[in-house]
């Protein structure tokens, strides 16, 4: 029986590279659950509570964010106005599965088009643009923890804006 090092270090290797991708999971699994919380509790307490139960359905909760931050008149018109980004967003996202090499240009759209909505809840939140846009930078520098814990300190507020 010979003594071969490199698959020692590949054997160290598929372990790092396993708990990375299970450490991985674990945080993605834990921002999706803070974020259908707070989406849930958002919609109850500002007047979508027949609709709260859509933020816990994987890819169709991004519904909740754009109900929460969609303008309009009346209810009929705020969800009108929320179900067009909806669409786009998920165009982009069977853009993105369905031709994937050149489908990762929808990546940073579908990107631009979260931060902007996370942007227009802080603001709703907060009330304040400054304030709003200093809370998405903040989300932004640090992963969205920033905006999970506003969330979860705010989901039970009406909105200011």
């Amino acid at each position: 029986m010979s003594y071969d090092a490199t698959e020692y270090n590949d054997a160290i290797l598929d372990l790092f590279l396993a708990l990375f991708l299970l450490i991985l999971l674990v945080f993605a699994l834990a921002g999706y659950i803070f974020n259908a919380l707070i989406y849930y509790k958002a919609s109850e307490k500002n007047g979508f509570s027949d609709m709260a139960y859509i933020a816990w359905i994987p890819i169709i909760n991004i519904y909740s964010l754009f109900l929460l931050t969609a303008k309009g008149d009346d209810d009929k018109a705020v969800r009108a106005a929320a179900l067009k980004p909806t669409l786009i967003f998920t165009g982009l996202l069977l853009f993105l599965f369905l031709i994937p090499l050149i489908g990762f240009i929808s990546l940073p759209i579908m990107f631009g088009l979260w931060i902007y909505y996370s942007y227009r809840l802080l603001y709703r939140w907060s009330g304040d643009t400054g304030k709003a846009v200093l809370y998405t930078v903040l989300s932004l520098i640090t992963g969205g923890i920033f905006h999970a814990i506003y969330g979860l300190m705010h989901m039970n507020q009406p909105f200011k804006a």
